[in-house]
């Protein structure tokens, strides 16, 4: 049982840097590819004005 325990804080603190880099270090270009159905501003009847 004691190896159990720092196993799963291993797997937390990784899990919890994992999402940090992910969240800051990410391109929100990369992220934007994903997104379906993206207006952009100039063409017509995009919906910012």
């Amino acid at each position: 049982m004691s190896l159990v325990q720092p196993i799963l804080a291993y797997l937390t603190l990784a899990m919890a840097i994992g999402y940090l880099v992910f969240k800051f270090f990410v391109p929100k270009a990369i992220l934007s590819k994903n997104k379906k159905n993206q207006k952009v501003c100039g063409q017509d009847e995009c919906g910012c004005h």
